[in-house]
């Protein structure tokens, strides 16, 4: 359910004044753009799920931009027009986002004024000097647009409306070869609108190419041979970016290191120690002592001016990119179950991570395995029959290092049985998706260790007979739910057979939130507490609904829908059953928010704390090396100023992190990523 490459895929749309400031749309534009369009292929890991097709007549540029990925994407129609030097004067996009979410944006520029309008209202500006436009829904042809006005500019770099500045960085020129051509083409990094830089490929007529990123990649016709190549090269650009943020940001001690005057969090107890003072020598922690004990010859010292120290969290549904890594650690994540992913990208940045090159949290890995179909994943193994499924299983088994196998949506229920067996043979837990079709009760019965995501499970109580959850249907279904009685027979069986089976459930409780909560106009639940600090682009989408609501009764469904999630939560946790707590949402902030909401179910802050630490280690079989602050265990913890067990929120504060006794400070993190810190840096002092 990640909301992965969204209409905008996290992308800027430009607009930049005229030097005249007061330019006007040619009152002869077309209704319908015509003419002969330029056709870009969109891949994710090379599997063709779309297109954008771009038509010129005149001032008038026309976009189609749609894909299917899982069975959801973008379907945007977006229209730029013009003036007389070539820069937009008027813009719209109409359409729908992932998961079917209205767009109706418009900006204009006139007279020196320009205004626009989207999903958080309207706004306007006068405008001083040249300017570039953000829109939040743009398609991937924005890009364009964003070249030819900064490459104009003398320095490549223009303020930005709503707010902030974007900047082009020119990054490499190189050959392109096509199925009947070949271009000469220079790569771009943009920068400004995001938390990272967006890439993208110009040829030498400066027209567009290519906006590529290490999965998904949107291409003009006749070069989708070069799909890997450039993706490759977007690899290479992100990791660039975060070795020299590594090598920034990351202090390393040639000494031991004593962190002082500090209390900690002891997942066995729930509560915080008196204080202590803790010593790490290279990787490890040496020692937990006495508050008062004094440093050591050769010790660094950190005082922890009577805060917190908290053992590393845990994202227990992650799928983990370059972009993520260092962002989690910043908010004290040193941990993650990745649920799925591109496995050869995947084993190369845990490799990169475990050398020191790029900064992240360990990461522990499942087997992604999906079934062939017209709304398939693209991610881990792909099978079509029983056999296949099968030698996938086998496949993952062998290699030794997947901790269980996700099993996802498309794949045939009858074929689960034998993946399980097979999959227990090797030792591997068995989680996932309810395939299409069937129902968490057959999972169970199948052998499922644990099931993915809460509706997945809930579904099952709504729909009708043939329903097909490959679609968007899996998430608009949960409209539903206020309707759904939870003390029905059918409730009780499900939680019935968890129970008797110790099955788990990680229910990624934030990502249901946003989809059922958010509202276009406001910002949605849970991010109140960072999102001014936040790059624009990320607070405008911050005030964008994901799903498609348009009426009072679509409004109350659901919000109806997450308070029924929640009471079934509760009801999980007073029978017993495991929850696991992960995000589907790249962890960091949104992990925070994700442990927070559980307060709502009943847990305790305690509670919390010790399963998004300790328990989540034990349950990964990794407690002997980490998950709480004891001598022998990785130094991995993190520092923050208040006592989260009395006010939950002070976990959101974080001055230090520590991992593998590596201390990063966010801090001098953030600004690289166009947020605004949050707190000091602690002082070390250094042995004489």
């Amino acid at each position: 359910m990640k909301k992965l490459l969204t209409a905008s895929a996290g992308l800027a749309a430009l607009i930049a004044a005229p030097a005249s400031l007061s330019a006007q749309a040619p009152a002869d534009t077309p209704d319908d753009v015509a003419g002969a369009g330029t056709v870009y292929t969109v891949l994710t890991s090379g599997t063709k799920i779309g297109e954008m097709v771009v038509t010129e007549s005149g001032p008038a540029i026309s976009i189609d931009y749609e894909y299917r990925n899982n069975g959801r994407g973008p379907t945007m129609d977006e229209t730029i027009v013009l003036g007389e030097d070539g820069v937009p004067v008027a813009w719209t996009v109409e359409g729908n986002t992932t998961f079917g979410s209205a767009v109706d944006e418009s900006f204009s520029l006139s007279a020196g004024t320009a205004q626009w309008m989207d999903s958080t209202g309207k706004g306007s500006a006068d405008i001083q000097e040249p300017s570039v436009y953000i829109t939040q829904s743009g398609s991937p042809y924005q890009l364009a647009v964003y070249a030819g006005a900064l490459m104009a500019d003398a320095d490549m770099s223009m303020p930005a409306l709503p707010g902030g500045t974007l900047t082009l960085q020119e990054l490499e020129s190189f050959e392109l070869e096509g199925a009947d051509t070949s271009v000469s083409a220079t790569s771009y990094a943009l920068v400004g609108p995001d938390l990272d830089p967006t890439y993208f490929v110009m040829d030498a007529a400066d027209d567009f190419v290519a906006m590529i990123t290490p999965e998904f990649l949107v291409v003009r016709e006749g070069f989708e041979a070069e799909d890997k190549r450039l993706r490759d090269m977007a690899v290479r650009y992100s990791t660039e970016r975060f070795e020299q943020l590594q090598e920034d940001t990351a202090h390393t001690f040639d000494q031991p290191v004593r962190i002082t005057n500090v209390r900690l969090f002891d997942p066995e107890t729930m509560a915080l120690t008196e204080p202590k003072s803790v010593l790490v020598e290279g990787d490890r922690i040496a020692a937990v002592e006495a508050a008062d004990a004094q440093a050591g010859t050769g010790e660094y010292v950190i005082d922890g001016e009577g805060g917190t120290l908290v053992p590393g969290l845990s994202d227990m549904h992650g799928h983990m990119g370059q972009d993520d890594a260092m962002l989690n650690i910043a908010a004290g994540v040193t941990f993650v179950r990745d649920m799925g992913n591109d496995n050869e990208v995947l084993s190369e940045l845990i490799e990169k991570i475990d050398e020191g090159v790029l900064a992240g949290p360990r990461i522990i890995k499942s087997g992604f395995i999906e079934g062939k179909s017209p709304y398939n994943s693209n991610n881990g193994i792909i099978v079509t029959n029983q056999e296949e499924a099968l030698e996938a299983v086998r496949t993952y088994g062998e290699d030794g290092s997947f901790f269980q196998i996700k099993v996802y949506n498309s794949m045939k229920g009858a074929w689960v049985p034998q993946m399980v067996e097979l999959a227990h043979e090797y030792g591997m837990h068995v989680a996932g998706h309810v395939p299409a079709f069937s129902r968490a009760d057959k999972m169970i019965k199948a052998g499922y260790d644990e099931l993915t995501h809460i509706n997945q499970v809930m579904l099952g109580w709504v729909l009708e007979q043939g329903e097909d959850t490959r679609t968007l249907l899996r998430l608009t279904a949960l409209s539903r739910l206020p309707d759904l009685d939870l003390s029905s027979e059918a409730v009780k069986t499900t939680l019935d057979l968890m129970v008797e089976n110790d099955v788990a459930i990680d229910p990624t409780v934030a990502i249901h939130e946003a989809l059922l909560l958010s509202r276009d106009g406001s910002f949605r639940p849970g991010v109140s507490d960072y999102i001014e600090h936040m790059p624009i682009s990320v607070q405008r989408g911050a005030k964008q609904a994901w799903s498609k609501i348009e009426t009072a009764e679509d409004d109350a469904a659901y919000a109806g829908a997450f308070d029924r999630i929640i009471e079934t939560l509760t009801m999980m946790r007073e029978r017993g059953i495991l929850i696991l707590f992960g995000t589907d949402m790249g962890g960091s902030f949104n992990l925070h928010r994700e442990l927070e909401l559980y307060q709502q179910v009943g847990f305790t802050p305690g509670e919390i704390l010790a399963r998004a630490t300790l328990e989540s280690a034990e349950y990964l079989g990794h407690s002997e090396d980490y998950g709480s602050i004891e001598a022998g265990k990785y130094a991995d913890f993190f520092l923050v100023p208040g006592n989260p067990v009395e006010d939950f929120k002070a976990i959101k504060t974080i001055r230090m992190v520590m991992k593998d006794g590596t201390a990063y400070f966010p801090t001098e993190i953030y600004p690289a990523f166009g947020i605004e810190p949050f707190t000091d840096v602690p002082e070390i002092v250094a042995p004489e």
